[in-house]
């Protein structure tokens, strides 16, 4: 079927317009839809109420010139410009060069008017007609597109280059709503952007573990899709409404439900997201950018998916630039935090280990220089004091490296059954052997404690982190207890002491590392103890908090599962 072109030809002859519109009407190429008129103001009007493909315009007519009608269709009806062919008589040559010049496309000269020529002259002003406007039309979505990229790349926050992504699209496809789908490793994904608010999140699809699932189900998991999609690699517009989105397929991606059904709209535009994936020839799909037509029904042409397309394409180049920003500044934070944290372990191991290697370096130089007129009572006392401080010292070096493994990455957990009324009985017991007699340990037990699995060394370092902080923080002595209360599912123990307690002010930050409370005084400590004991209690997947009052004591619970999750296992465990 022949395409239909409008045409108007201007002519004060009629015997002329006669002889076009018979040539014209037997072009085997192209059909018309002919009008006429014999005068510039009924041309003019014609020109208001019609569009014209191409005009043919005599160059004299009885009311003005064509040059001067030219100018008016310029000036007061054309927006676009329309092919004009300007037809002249003898001696008219160089004013229709003049015009020409002025933006008519073309003319003839009326005695050398032929069938042949007239078909062939308006074919090529048509012709040249959709050639210009298709690259006036790219041109502008070219600028429409480089706008809205420049736009959208302004900011690295990803929040805000999602929520201008949207709004641009929006006013460039001009459809009623535009979002952005994300999608996430282990759930269905989310909504994270949208351009109207208020807008309800769906699940779009389900992972699956592996590709041949997907593939198997194929257009059989009965999901439907967009009425318009493009595939990731080829990135050429789909435009079949019944079967699956080819990428999510290929991704591993299966029972895709009907965006039209779920978002109640009449037409979808859908185009992946695709970031670069490290050198990857095959792209990582972050997610989706989806164009919906609500009001009334909407065919999307190929310039639109294009269009679409090509700013997802920018949209991929901000997320990983804004993602990029993210990981940079998360690494920088992360260094200064470490950079803080070996400043902190410098300043605590030279200021901890100056008092006790003084005390061993004195009472070393005193049983050396000394040792014959010392009698064994007193050389005991000078080697009890090396020992203790060594023991001192070498428990802050194993402080120091507990603490920067949690610091660094988490240490290897590997729970096995324990007996906790045995294990707990033995450091007790321990406990017992280096403490004075102003202190009195007391062990408390009640409720099932059998079937318990945990990391010996994690939850002595616990016990023992706890148990040294009611002994050191009761300098006047008294009681301090432990209780062991076992559960159906959970062992919980509580350690109790009637020390100086911990001001309010100071409570929220115990459990960081280096912080100790205000009224210390000239008591030593490093202030890892409490951050240890719940780095440790983090790794079994229990929880541990304090409660303490100025005078009275403190009470340190900490509950943990008698089964640790899954997660919580190291391979190694595993």
């Amino acid at each position: 079927m022949l395409d239909t072109s409008t045409l108007l030809i201007i002519d004060d002859c009629a015997a002329d317009r006669k002889i076009y519109r018979r040539y014209l009407l037997k072009d085997p190429h192209q059909s018309y839809q002919i009008f006429e008129a014999d005068c510039a103001e009924e041309g003019l009007a014609l020109c208001q109420k019609i569009r014209c493909d191409v005009i043919l315009l005599d160059f004299c007519l009885p009311d003005m010139s064509g040059l001067e009608l030219f100018d008016r269709m310029q000036q007061e009806i054309f927006k676009t410009s329309v092919p004009v062919i300007m037809l002249t008589g003898r001696g008219d040559e160089e004013v229709a060069v003049q015009v020409m010049k002025r933006g008519a496309l073309d003319y003839l000269v009326k005695h050398n008017v032929t069938q042949d020529v007239l078909q062939l002259a308006v074919r090529n002003a048509i012709k040249q007609s959709c050639l210009q406007a298709q690259l006036n039309k790219t041109q502008e979505r070219q600028r429409l597109i480089a706008t809205t990229a420049l736009r959208i790349r302004q900011s690295l926050n990803l929040e805000q280059i999602l929520n201008t992504a949207v709004a641009e699209v929006q006013q460039l496809l001009k459809c009623d709503r535009v979002i952005v789908y994300q999608f996430a490793p282990d759930t269905d994904g989310k909504i994270v952007a949208s351009s109207v608010e208020s807008f309800r999140t769906v699940a779009l699809c389900d992972r699956v573990g592996a590709e041949e699932k997907a593939e198997e189900q194929g257009a059989g998991s009965g999901g439907k899709v967009p009425l318009l999609c493009t595939h990731p690699h080829t990135r050429s517009p789909i435009p079949n409404p019944e079967s699956p989105i080819p990428y999510i397929y290929e991704l591993g991606l299966c029972n895709c439900v009907s965006l039209k059904e779920q978002f109640n709209t009449q037409a979808n535009l859908v185009v992946p997201i695709n970031l670069s994936n490290n050198g990857n020839p095959t792209p990582k799909l972050w997610g989706l950018l989806i164009a919906h037509q609500n009001s009334g029904e909407r065919h999307w042409q190929t310039d639109d998916a294009q269009m679409l397309n090509e700013v997802s394409v920018q949209l991929a180049i901000a997320i990983q630039q804004a993602e990029l920003l993210a990981q940079t500044q998360a690494a920088l934070t992360k260094e200064k935090q470490l950079n803080t944290f070996k400043s902190q372990i410098i300043a605590t191991v030279s200021h901890e280990y100056r008092t006790p290697l003084t005390s061993i370096l004195a009472a070393a130089s005193t049983l050396a220089k000394h040792s014959q007129q010392l009698d064994e009572s007193k050389q005991e006392r000078f080697l009890g004091i090396i020992e203790q401080k060594a023991r001192y010292m070498s428990k802050l070096v194993d402080n120091m490296l507990l603490v920067n493994q949690f610091e660094l990455e988490k240490p290897t957990f590997k729970p096995i059954l324990l007996d906790l009324l045995q294990f707990f009985s033995d450091l007790i017991e321990q406990e017992r052997e280096t403490t004075g007699d102003r202190h009195e340990l007391i062990f408390n037990i009640t409720g099932h404690t059998q079937g318990f699995w945990g990391d010996r060394g994690l939850l002595q370092q616990i016990f023992i982190n706890l148990m040294s902080n009611a002994i050191k923080y009761s300098p006047d002595g008294g009681t301090v207890e432990f209780h062991l209360i076992g559960k159906e599912s959970e062992a919980i123990f509580y350690i109790q002491d009637r020390g100086i307690g911990i001001p309010i002010r100071d409570q929220e930050n115990l459990f960081q590392s280096f912080s100790r409370g205000s009224n210390v005084d000239t008591i030593p400590g490093t202030g890892l103890g409490l951050a240890i004991a719940k780095g440790c209690v983090e790794l079994h997947g229990g929880d541990i908090t304090l409660s303490s009052e100025v005078g009275e004591g403190t009470k340190v619970t900490v509950s943990l599962p008698k089964i640790c999750p899954m997660s919580q296992l190291s391979p190694s465990a595993t």
